[in-house]
């Protein structure tokens, strides 16, 4: 198995011989509007170009709908037969961009001998800004002789989430770690001290950190997590910070 840190939290999770792509945001640094008023988003740069990042992908996976999870350049740029699996809801504003494969995801399913199951997330810290940003999806990918991945995707870390950690018990959790925050939403992804709870809740399990240093409204930068992780006796081992372009093997 093999994950590539792209930007944000798209991803290129290869698996039992396929390739994943995960919330395509394509668009060059500045090509979104504002969050916070600081900078436009995102506020880096692709690691390499957009074409050389879609090559070759089998799969697209979109968490939910949001500008910084499925921007313009995705849609004009992604092939409009590739397979796209999202959370239900959001398969016919997928199809309005010309996506003529997309197959919304109730609970689980079986693709290319992959087991995919949707699971729930909390996008916010307080019920206000929990309704203003909408529902929000993670997933977990499991095949024979391969370790489980849990994508959290948007969400902060509450019992749910707890829950499907201690059952589960995935080999790689991947977490939106940057702390985003939206006026008085709280944050409305995993902050810092959130990250090393889960490190915490699964201590054989890595933890890998994306979602960083990508967005303005982000809070926690990679190398403010690396300092709290070591405050709070989390290796380097078990807690993953790839930098964008960044290729983990397992």
């Amino acid at each position: 198995m093999q994950i590539q840190q792209i930007r944000n939290s798209t991803l290129r999770l290869s698996i039992a011989g396929k390739l994943i792509l995960t919330d395509p945001i394509l668009l060059p640094r500045h090509g979104i509007e504002f969050f916070a008023g600081i900078e436009k988003n995102p506020i880096v740069d692709l690691p390499f170009p957009a074409a050389d990042m879609i090559k070759d992908i089998d799969l697209v996976i979109i968490s939910h709908l949001h500008q910084n999870h499925f921007d313009n350049g995705a849609k004009k740029m992604l092939p409009k037969n590739i397979p796209m699996f999202c959370q239900p809801g959001d398969e016919n504003a997928i199809k309005e961009n010309g996506f003529s494969d997309v197959t919304p995801i109730e609970h689980q399913l079986e693709w290319e001998n992959i087991q995919i199951t949707r699971t729930p997330g909390r996008h916010a810290g307080n019920e206000k800004w929990e309704a203003i940003l909408g529902k929000v999806s993670g997933f977990i990918f499991k095949v024979d002789n391969e370790p489980i991945v849990y994508w959290a995707g948007d969400t902060v870390l509450y019992d749910e989430i707890k829950n499907i950690i201690t059952t589960v018990k995935p080999d790689i959790i991947l977490t939106h770690s940057c702390g985003a925050m939206l006026q008085d939403s709280g944050p409305i992804v995993m902050d810092a001290e959130q990250t090393i709870a889960v490190c915490k809740l699964a201590p054989e399990a890595k933890v890998i950190a994306t979602h960083i240093d990508a967005l303005d409204h982000g809070t926690v930068s990679r190398e403010a997590l690396r300092i709290h992780a070591q405050k709070n006796g989390i290796s380097s081992d078990q807690l993953l910070i790839p930098d964008d372009g960044q290729i983990l093997n397992f």
